[in-house]
Order: C-alpha cells, then structure tokens, then sequence
C-alpha cells in the first residue's frame, strides 16, 4: 500500500488540573455514559501531588495523525515501537471488507517517526516527533487478525488472533522486512482462543493473554480452552498455564523488577453483557515466585485497580513501577501500591500505550494516535 507523509505536527503545553477527589461531585458528563469524550484536546488531572514525578511541569502533547475524515479505528492495538529505527508498529480494530461474504480485516500502520535535531531549547527530555511516514500494510497470510505486538529480536512480536481456522493464530515474530515466524501456536495440541496482549521479561520468557474476544466478534470458532494466562520459554519451549481465573484477560505488563504482574480483566466490555456495571473492568496484580528448580508461578491475586471508565485495555509500567491504564477517559495512572495519581484526558477511547524515547508515551485512541512528552523527574 501506499504511504502518507504528515508534516508540520504541533507541539502544545498540556494544561494540569488539581482535583480533590474527596470534595468533588462527577457530573455525568465527566463520567461518560459509553466511554465517549467531548474533549477536542488533552488534558491532565492531578489527584496525587506524586504525579508530579510523573508529568513535571512543562509536559507537552501532539495529535501525531487522525483518521477523523474515514472514521476508521485505524490506532487500535499493537502500539510497539522499535527504538533502532524510530518506528511505531499499530493495529487496526475491525475493519469491515468491501465484500460482504468476507469477513472484517485489520491492517497494520507501520509509522517511521522524523524529528527535530536532539538538542532542545526547551529543555525536552527527547526531541519532538515533527512528521510522520503512514503506511498501511495487511498482515501475512498465515498471521491473521492481529492485535497486541511488543519490539522483539530487532522486529515485532505479534499477537495473531486467528481466523475461523481451527489451528490459525498465535505469537508470531515478525524480524524487519521479514515474513513472520510461527512462536507457539498450540497449547499442546489445542488451538489458542484469541492472544491478545504479551510482554517479555528480561529472561527471555513470553507473558501472554489468550481470551474468547475472537469468538464474539465472530472471527473464531468455537474456543477448545479456557481464558488463560501463558508463560512460554521459546529456548526451552516450556509452555505452561499461570492464571485461569479471569473472565477476559485483556492487557498485561511486568513491574520493573519483574516480581509483579499485572493483568487487566475487561469482562465489562464483553458484547451482549446485560450486567457490565457489575462485571470486572479491572486491573489484577499477581506476585511471581519461583521454587527451587521450577518455572515461575503466579500467587496472591488482588484488585490493584477498577477502571475509572470503561475498561483497561492495556496496561504499561514506567521504569519506577507506576502503572498506565488506557481506558475510556484516557490514560489513568496508578502507583505501585494501587494509588490513583491522575488522568491524562484523550479525546475517544484509548485502547493501547507504550512509551517511545526517554519521557515519550505513545497513545492509540482508535481514529487517533497521540504523543505526550512526560517531563517528570523519573524520567531524567
């Protein structure tokens, strides 16, 4: 496919609002009744003095590309950038095809990020982004429907749902310019569900989500497996199960010393639910321990957080252990220990994150992509 070249992005301040959550009254407007926003620009709300680690006081926004004009949710999932060549790597939600026989495809936004010079007069942890190269690209053939990806092994790491074939899905890495190499595709013998979110620890070992979304959209058949939670080692193979008590696991990230792990459950969000005001909408923290000779396991489950609005759809860490939800309002963030610090306000609702450069996070909120350049001092 053809690329698009957008230049002459803006950077602007990010307005900080301090909210005193045990006097303030939400509105219903504030609250949002389906996860929609009438926010045109971003904003930050202040509920911990803490936060100020986080944003600092000259933190700044762009809007890097919008697909307002389509109304395609182009900027959906995926949201891994590869630092070597400054490159963000997204998927679509579901897109539907021009055919109606066939069913809905999702397409892959590979964004080659230009910047100014990496001095900044401002002060600016990391150079603004000032054009973008967009290409569309459509998945392999044997990797459909992708959704969550991680940079991995100088390329990407892809979360392919799978399609009505029994046996099609899976991880998949992607090396650059490279076709995709099948991971691990089966639960000893037993197609996946759905993956759809992973994350690597420093050892090497694969954390990953596998849920019955694929299933409700109508993209897979029938599921052979619970909704579980994977650990995989691709140099030993070992392929175990860690958690099979979550509705929809959804999102998932380590802490920075990879002692905790963090799984969103976005059962609220399932389609058809007559109950979502009383179903999880939840980020969950497991403590990961190791007995002697053995792989990790997951103990001591616990609510770490209840999304303010809608779901957690993903959920990233900083390098001090603070945790970033993407949710309906926008980007929530949370300390190790469960406190709300703030909200980042995004107009829509966000889906996926991750951070790019030093103080850099990258934000997918289906017709749009945004940039915050964080100026907290955690990030000097």
């Amino acid at each position: 496919m053809t690329s698009i070249l957008k230049d002459g992005i803006k950077v602007q301040p990010v307005p900080v609002k301090v909210v005193d959550l045990l006097h303030k009254v939400q509105t219903p407007t504030e609250s949002g009744r389906s996860g929609s926003s009438s926010l045109e620009t971003i904003a930050i709300k202040e509920f911990h003095s803490s936060l100020r680690s986080v944003i600092g006081d000259t933190s700044t926004f762009s809007l890097l590309l919008s697909a307002d004009t389509s109304r395609n949710p182009f900027f959906h999932k995926g949201c891994a950038y590869v630092v070597d060549t400054d490159e963000l790597y997204v998927t679509s939600d579901l897109l539907q095809s021009t055919i109606s026989s066939r069913l809905p495809v999702i397409l892959i936004s590979k964004l080659s990020f230009r910047r100014t010079t990496e001095s900044s007069s401002s002060g600016s942890l990391t150079a603004p982004i000032t054009s973008i190269e967009w290409m569309k690209l459509r998945p392999p053939a044997n990797m459909p429907m992708p959704s969550g990806a991680i940079p991995y092994k100088r390329g990407v790491l892809y979360c392919s749902q799978g399609a009505h074939e029994a046996y099609s899905g899976g991880l998949f890495h992607m090396p650059l310019g490279s076709r995709p190499i099948p991971v691990a595709t089966n639960y000893f013998g037993r197609a996946f569900n759905s993956v759809q979110s992973v994350i690597e620890g420093k050892d090497g070992a694969l954390w990953f989500t596998d849920s019955c979304a694929g299933f409700e959209q109508e993209i897979r058949p029938l599921p052979q497996l619970p909704s579980h939670v994977y650990w995989f080692h691709p140099t030993t193979g070992e392929l175990r199960v860690v958690a099979d008590d979550l509705k929809r696991p959804a999102g998932i990230a380590l802490s920075p010393r990879e002692d905790t792990l963090y799984i969103t459950d976005t059962e609220a969000a399932r389609p058809g639910n007559k109950h979502a005001s009383r179903s999880a909408a939840t980020i969950y923290a497991y403590d990961i321990t190791r007995r002697p000779g053995s792989s990790p396991f997951l103990i001591n489950r616990r609510v770490f957080a209840f999304a303010f609005s809608g779901v957690p759809a993903a959920v990233i860490c900083d390098p001090t252990g603070n945790v970033y939800a993407a949710c309906a309002d926008g980007v929530e963030i949370f300390n190790s220990g469960g406190t709300a610090l703030g909200l980042i306000q995004i107009p829509g609702t966000c889906s996926s994150l991750c951070f790019g450069r030093k103080g850099e996070l990258l934000v997918c909120a289906g017709q749009s992509l945004w940039r915050l350049q964080l100026e907290g001092t955690i990030f000097h």
